[in-house]
């Protein structure tokens, strides 16, 4: 699988999940699922960051975002 994708992917999961959180939280309930995505979405962006060191960064986010949509859509 493409190291672009799964790193895209990882960032949508744990985006994503982030209000799940929050609202798990806010009714007094344990997060399991949301904490389950994030680490999924976690492994995933540190798995495309070990096949491919140096290429993905804070600073490199919205340019690997904008050419994985343009790719895929």
């Amino acid at each position: 699988m493409d190291t672009d994708l799964l790193f895209v992917l990882g960032i949508v999961l744990g985006v994503l999940a982030l209000p799940a959180v929050v609202s798990a939280l806010l009714d007094g309930r344990a997060p399991r699922t949301p904490a389950f995505l994030i680490v999924i979405g976690g492994l995933m962006i540190g798995y495309a960051v070990m096949q491919k060191p140096g290429v993905y960064g804070f600073d490199t986010i919205d340019d690997t975002l904008a050419r994985t949509f343009a790719r895929y859509l």
